[in-house]
């Protein structure tokens, strides 16, 4: 995707990149910042939680052509979003959008090149590959330097000893996350929430910080602990 935005920035041409988080949209604008820094591409960010006055900036220069790669959240696709020379559109994490929002992007500029990203291939782009006009390139290989993962089941009674395996890895400066399927407790599955788990965490990890996260909290709250772990 930065290879491809790379030869649109260098023909001229502008392009965007949509991702379903402002977390994730923040964490790509970092990297092609810094990818891109030396090459005079300029990078701009644009998400809902902006204040009024920067996402007019960054309008108003995407509108003059004065930003190549533009990165956002499903901000990108509101009407007073107009590029110049939108030559690339990109979509990351393809499966979190609907149909008419990849449409509503490609809409932006004159007939642009596509680039859908996913780990997690949905029936409609199977049968898009199949049947439509979209080419598929698949990335087999891992990250070079990547560390072999190891998984370990532990049932309902051995909690204890996952958790002592945890205090153990933290000991040594490590550090750890744990996901939970739900945010609060519900009567309709039987699984524990985060912040259930929130609550036994802080009691069983005494001595560590634990912190809690969840879709439902303000975005300044999980930008101020995800920037904390």
């Amino acid at each position: 995707a930065e290879m491809a935005m790379f030869a649109a920035a260098r023909s001229g041409f502008q392009s965007v990149m949509m991702a379903p988080t402002e977390l994730l949209a923040k964490q790509h604008f970092a990297s092609l910042k810094k990818d891109f820094s030396a090459y005079g591409i300029e990078i701009g960010l644009l998400c809902s939680s902006m204040k009024a006055a920067e996402k007019r900036q960054v309008l108003e220069r995407l509108h003059m052509g004065e930003i190549h790669i533009l990165v956002g959240t499903h901000a990108v696709i509101q009407p007073d979003v107009k590029f110049k020379n939108l030559g690339i559109v990109i979509t990351d994490e393809q499966h979190r959008f609907g149909v008419n929002q990849r449409r509503l992007l490609s809409q932006k500029g004159k007939n642009p090149n596509v680039l859908v990203m996913t780990a997690t291939p949905i029936p409609r782009t199977l049968a898009v590959i199949l049947y439509g006009d979209l080419d598929i390139s698949q990335i087999r290989t891992m990250p070079l330097g990547r560390k072999a993962v190891r998984t370990t089941l532990f049932h309902g009674d051995e909690r204890g000893r996952a958790y002592n395996f945890v205090k153990k890895q933290l000991a040594e400066g490590k550090q750890a996350y744990v996901v939970a399927p739900l945010i609060e407790e519900s009567d309709k599955v039987d699984a524990r929430s985060a912040e259930e788990l929130y609550k036994e965490l802080l009691t069983k990890l005494k001595g560590f910080r634990v912190a809690l996260v969840h879709g439902a909290m303000k975005q300044e709250e999980k930008d101020s602990v995800m920037g904390e772990f």
